[in-house]
């Protein structure tokens, strides 16, 4: 069960903390089995509730996971071993098609808009926390983008977006439908806040509407969806789906809606909002991450009046704001639109059309990558780093769907795309390959 590992502590918080920092160091592998509520306590001498407790601390850290009759046993993927450390090296010479980053050359430059931010007024405390240019901004583009009219918040980035969402609406132990596959931090995020995800396969055009349905009616009580530039399939809502899907949401408004655009300013297809005349709680974010450079941590999200304001109320007690200068920044750099959607479009589809030359089915309807199905995901990104390409292995990605690999495009020459195809073609068609297919 545990080998030699010996759990220790006598309080709840004390056998959670020693469990906790074994896994973290590698004494306790994943996938290990914890002792059984009563053994345990028996051997530590304590009662049966105490070590419930640990194990429920444990669970809404993201630590162990319960499966039935089986016992607690350790995540496949501990919080502390995050989908991004699973990264194949770049050696010497090879070409690293695997970062999921926009390309640097597309990205405005900083430094003209932080020195203008700067000139701005000392913020000193007690100042508004969002400055009122962004704010009347993003109201009047989600106005003409169809969008319900909402409250606005401005946090750091999406990721912290959607976390602060979610622990405004939901409590450890509650179940959320996502895409699958999907965003690798955002799997890993849910666990780490002691929530569960409902996997919910995804095609060109979003998550599958029968599926959403079905994570809604099992219990799933928030669902996050992919705009467009989903990661890692490229997929985007279509006006056919995203009825489809308000269909689902309108006969369950009790679900917490939380809709992720953060490919906006670099895809060219339309926004399609879920939000309007469905749910009672919602949260749109649009982050400037992908369109003017990861390292201007702003998102600025809209939302019922209830979910923002627990946001804000909440960010107030921790970061306090998001820093001015970046706010003053991000309006100075929407002055001037970035253009990279024709560019990324021309490169997803160089490589897309390569691909269906050698008869390969991918998928990327938009953003900065492609989603490549293959039969073993391990096996061909290193029968392709062998011939020089870095991708990224699908389990970074994946909960219950198929493997593949994802390969981003942003940096990907057109005329690269026929050396890749025709490499990834190759790795497929060899015998090892080809015999996993059977």
């Amino acid at each position: 069960m545990l080998g030699e590992y010996r759990i220790t502590g006598r309080r709840a918080s004390e056998i959670a903390a020693d469990v906790e920092r074994a896994v973290a160091e590698g004494e306790l592998a994943p996938g290990a089995t914890l002792p059984p509520l009563r053994d345990l306590a028996g051997e530590l001498g304590v009662n049966p509730n105490t070590v419930a407790a640990a194990y429920r601390l444990l669970r809404e850290r993201g630590v162990i996971e319960t499966a039935g009759r089986r016992g607690s046993r350790v995540r496949p993927r501990p919080v502390t071993t995050p989908r991004d450390q699973a990264r194949l090296p770049v050696p010497p010479g090879a070409r690293d098609v695997s970062a999921g980053n926009p390309d640097p050359a597309l990205l405005p430059p900083l430094g003209p808009a932080l020195a203008a931010a700067a000139t701005g007024p000392a913020v000193l405390y007690g100042h508004p926390v969002a400055e009122p240019g962004l704010l009347a901004d993003y109201r009047a583009e989600f106005r003409a983008d169809g969008v319900p009219e909402g409250e606005l918040a401005v946090c750091s980035g999406a990721l912290d977006t959607i976390a602060r969402v979610l622990a405004a609406r939901l409590r450890p132990g509650d179940t959320v439908a996502v895409e699958d596959p999907g965003w690798g931090s955002l799997l890993d995020l849910l666990p780490a806040l002691g929530l569960r995800p409902a996997p919910v396969p995804v095609d060109d055009q979003g998550p599958l509407p029968g599926p959403v349905a079905a994570a809604l009616d099992h219990g799933a009580r928030a669902l996050i969806v992919t705009s467009r530039a989903q990661n890692p399939t490229g997929a985007a809502l279509t006006p056919a789906r995203a009825a489809e899907l308000r269909a689902v949401l309108a006969d369950r408004p009790a679900t917490v809606l939380i809709e992720d655009d953060h490919g906006h300013g670099m895809v060219d297809q339309p926004f399609q909002s879920l939000a309007a005349g469905t749910v009672a709680h919602w949260a749109l974010v649009r982050s400037a991450a992908k369109a003017f450079g990861p390292d201007l941590r702003v998102a600025v999200c809209t939302g019922d009046a209830d979910t923002v304001a627990r946001v804000l109320g909440r960010q107030r007690l921790d970061a306090g704001w998001v820093s001015h200068l970046l706010q003053r920044a991000l309006l100075e750099l929407r002055r001037r639109p970035p253009v990279p959607a024709p560019v990324y479009r021309a490169r997803r589809d160089a490589l897309l059309a390569a691909l269906a030359a050698h008869g390969i089915r991918a998928h990327g309807a938009s953003g900065l990558n492609v989603w490549v199905p293959v039969p073993d995901e391990t096996a061909t990104a290193a029968a392709m780093l062998h011939r020089g390409w870095v991708t990224a292995p699908g389990s970074r990605f994946r909960l219950a769907s198929p493997p593949g690999i994802r390969i981003t495009v942003s940096t990907l020459d057109p005329a690269e795309a026929p050396e890749l195809a025709a490499d990834l073609a190759a790795v497929l068609s060899a015998p090892a390959a080809s015999s996993r297919l059977t």
